[in-house]
Formats: structure tokens, sequence, C-alpha cells
């Protein structure tokens, strides 16, 4: 390496941004692994068994994506719309309804499944009202709200909701409520509305890939640093 010659000012830029980049590699790695978990941890739990859903105080993030089961009745005249489309595009609602089990003071907001536009209000699916105690089960999920600022809100006044505001649900129906959601599995309805099963799991993992961008970027600047240096060395002794 007589001829390697980069320079003071190369060198200071050029390693503290390579082990920036190294360290990010390590971490898109340790994030992927982090997934990979995450996916078999929930996707463990959503082919599970359904277990009772105790009442009481519950932890959002034990709960979130395990398989319950409830015992109760439907207040289908509490119910909240949530604006939803199915997986090919239709636009239409989410049927969510307040699910009381035994006290009136044991609350659980249900979700029923999606209805089209049309049927949105409950007396064009009268039908699909299930009256009197049912065993149901579904997913527990925790609720969510918007991702960016600049986001529409919910239209509370019109009960026409974009994000699963549990908090905010509650206090529009004036009532207290378990700090879970529960969507219902698919299952035969009478008039064939609401359809259940509408969890949706999407948890992409592209931390492999942005670890090979960051290391190739990595390994771009130790070869630039590298000719770079091999060429100012020549050009010093020539």
């Amino acid at each position: 390496m007589k001829n390697f010659s980069p320079g003071l000012v190369p060198t200071l830029i050029t390693v503290p941004c390579v082990l920036i980049l190294l360290a990010l590699t390590i971490w898109q790695v340790n994030r992927y692994a982090w997934k990979v978990d995450l996916t078999n941890q929930i996707n463990s739990q959503l082919s599970a068994a359904a277990v009772a859903l105790p009442a009481g105080d519950l932890d959002p993030e034990e709960w979130h994506y395990r398989r319950v089961s409830l015992t109760g009745e439907f207040d289908h005249d509490n119910e909240v719309h949530l604006f939803s489309h199915t997986t090919k595009g239709r636009s239409g609602f989410q049927i969510i309804t307040p699910f009381m089990r035994g006290e009136e003071e044991d609350i659980i907001l249900v979700n029923r499944g999606w209805v089209p536009e049309v049927n949105k209000e409950a007396q064009t699916r009268l039908e699909g009202q299930i009256e009197g105690e049912v065993t149901v089960t579904g997913i527990a999920r925790k609720p969510w709200g918007k991702s960016w600022s600049f986001l529409p809100k919910s239209n509370a006044e019109d009960n026409v909701w974009l994000y699963g505001e549990l908090a905010a649900m509650a206090d529009h129906l004036n009532v207290s409520v378990a700090p879970i959601f529960v969507e219902l599995d698919e299952a035969d309805v009478p008039g064939g509305l609401p359809r259940g099963g509408q969890t949706r799991v999407s948890l992409p993992n592209n931390h492999i890939q942005y670890a090979f961008t960051w290391l190739g970027l990595a390994i771009a600047m130790i070869v630039i640093y590298i000719l770079y240096g091999l060429k100012r060395g020549r050009s010093k002794q020539g």
C-alpha cells in the first residue's frame, strides 16, 4: 500500500459514513429478525383455539390479535359505522356493535363485519340483527387512530368513523367499554350481513432489502475511497 494516500479530509468523511452505514445494516438485520418473530407470534395467536375474554381491565397489547370467545347480547340500537373497503376494493362499512356480557358495565365493542354502502343502516338488514344471548368468537384488536395528522377526521355527528378510535366511539355511545375491539370470525348470519372474518394482518418485512442497500452503499464508499487513495498516492509519487 505504498501508493495509498487518500488524504485527511476524505478519510474523515469516509470512515464515519461507512461506520454509520454498517450500523444501519446491522439494525435492519435485527429488525428483520424481530419482524419474523412478531409475524410468527401473531400467526400462532390467530390459529390458536379461542379463549374466554376475561372481564375487567385488560391490557390491549397483551390481547392484540388473540382469538377470543364472548357470551352475551348485541345492542343493535347503538351501532357504529367504520368506513372500510373489501379486499376487492368495494367500499362499505364495518358494523361495530356494543356487546353486553352479564352486567351492563361489561361492554365490548364488537366488529360484526362488513356491509355494502347501501346496507349501512340497520333497517336494511334486519334479518341479520341477531337477538338474545349468543356465543361468538373473533380476534381481539387494540384501538388505532390517524397515522398522519393531515388525514381526514372521523365524523362522529354522522356516526361515520375512519379509524378504530375506541375511546371516541365509547363517548359517542355514552358507555364505558373494554379497551379492545373484537372482530368476529366469518360465520353464517341470517340474510348474509354483516360479513365477518374481516381481520387483516399486514406486516411487510423488507428489512433484508434495506440491509443490503446500506451494506452496498458502505462497500461502494470503501471501494471509491481505496481507488481514490491509490490514484492520489501514485500521482504524488509521479
